[in-house]
C-alpha cells in the first residue's frame, strides 16, 4: 500500500530540515536566452524546468508547477508540464500540482483523474482545489487520493491581496475562511498519515501570520501549503506562522512555496553562461531553504 502522502511530505521536510517547496511558474518573458525563445519554442520551457528540477531536488523535497502558467503554452505547454512532473519524481521530489481546480460531480472526478490519476493523468502526489463551490467539489479529490495515498491541498486563507473580498465576510459571527476550515477539519482524519498530519492541507498565505495561527487552531492535522514567502513580501517567520513543535527540533506543519524568488533572483538574471545561471539558482534556493530552516528553529 502506498505511504500517506503527508507521511512522505514530513519526511522529506525532516530529510533536507527545510520546509521549502520549489514553485515552477514559466514566465515566457523571464526565462533567460540562454534557454532558448519560450514564445517561440516550448522546448525551450523543457529545458529550463529540467534544469530547475536538477537543482531543486538538492535543496527540497516539493516541486509546485503552476499548471496555468504551462497552459498558456498550449496543448505542447500542458505535455512539458506532464514531462516535468515525471522528471521531478524520478528525482526524488513530491509533486504538488497547482490546478486550483473546482467543480461538481463527474467533471471533478475527471480532474482529479487528470491531476492526482495515474496515465494517462499527471499523476501528481498533490493538487490544489478551490472549495468555494461547495463540500462537493472536494469529495471526488478525497476519495481518490485516500485510495492512492496523495493529497488535496484546498484554498482557506490565500496570500493575495484581494483575498478578503470573500474570504473576510462574515457568516454567523465568523469569517469564511474560518468557516471552510472548520467543514475541512472533521475531513482530515481520511487523509491522516502514521506521522499524525493529515495530507487534506490548508492553503495558508504567508502574508496573513494571524490567520495562520487561527487556522492552525482550526485544523490542528492538517499540513499547510504557504505561498506568499519571497517575492509577495512575506518573511520566513510569516510564513512558518502556523508551524508547531512536533518533538522534533524544528517546528512543523507543511511547506513554505517560494517561485520568483528563486526562479528569477536577478544574479541568474544577469548570468551570461550556464555555470554562473546554475550558481546564482543554487545560492538561491539555498538563502530560501536556510531562512526557512532557521525560522523553523528560532
Amino acid at each position: 500500500m502506498t505511504t500517506p502522502f503527508a507521511d512522505r511530505l514530513i519526511e522529506g521536510v525532516r530529510a533536507k530540515n527545510t520546509p521549502l517547496c520549489v514553485g515552477l511558474d514559466p514566465f515566457p518573458d523571464k526565462i533567460p536566452a540562454l534557454f532558448g525563445n519560450a514564445v517561440e519554442d516550448t522546448s525551450t520551457v523543457l529545458k529550463f524546468g529540467t534544469a530547475i528540477i536538477d537543482i531543486a531536488h538538492k535543496h527540497a523535497c516539493v516541486l509546485k508547477p503552476q499548471l496555468g502558467l504551462f497552459e498558456q503554452f498550449g496543448e505542447m505547454g500542458y505535455a512539458v508540464a506532464r514531462m516535468l512532473c515525471a522528471y521531478a519524481k524520478q528525482e526524488g521530489m513530491l509533486v504538488l500540482l497547482d490546478a486550483k481546480r473546482g467543480d461538481i460531480g463527474t467533471t471533478a472526478e475527471g480532474y482529479a483523474r487528470a491531476t492526482i490519476g495515474g496515465p494517462p493523468g499527471f499523476g501528481a502526489d498533490a493538487v490544489t482545489v478551490n472549495p468555494y463551490m461547495g463540500k462537493d467539489t472536494l469529495e471526488p479529490f478525497i476519495t481518490r487520493a485516500q485510495a492512492e495515498g496523495k493529497g488535496v491541498a484546498v484554498l482557506v486563507r490565500t496570500s493575495n491581496p484581494g483575498a478578503g473580498d470573500f474570504q473576510d465576510l462574515q457568516v454567523g459571527g465568523a469569517p469564511v475562511w474560518q468557516r471552510v476550515a472548520e467543514m475541512l477539519a472533521p475531513e482530515c482524519a481520511r487523509l491522516r498519515g502514521q506521522s499524525g498530519w493529515s495530507g487534506l492541507m490548508a492553503v495558508a498565505g504567508a502574508t496573513y501570520p494571524e490567520e495562520a495561527r487561527r487556522l492552525r487552531e482550526a485544523m490542528p492535522e492538517a499540513l499547510f501549503l504557504v505561498p506568499g514567502y519571497g517575492a509577495q513580501g512575506a518573511s520566513a517567520a510569516d510564513a512558518v506562522a502556523g508551524f508547531v513543535q512536533a518533538g522534533g527540533p524544528m517546528r512543523e506543519g507543511g511547506v513554505v512555496s517560494s517561485s520568483r524568488a528563486v526562479l528569477y533572483p536577478q544574479t541568474a538574471q544577469a548570468a551570461t553562461n550556464m555555470a554562473d545561471w546554475r550558481a546564482a539558482i543554487g545560492d538561491a534556493m539555498a538563502a530560501a531553504a536556510a531562512e526557512l530552516r532557521t525560522a523553523c528553529t528560532s
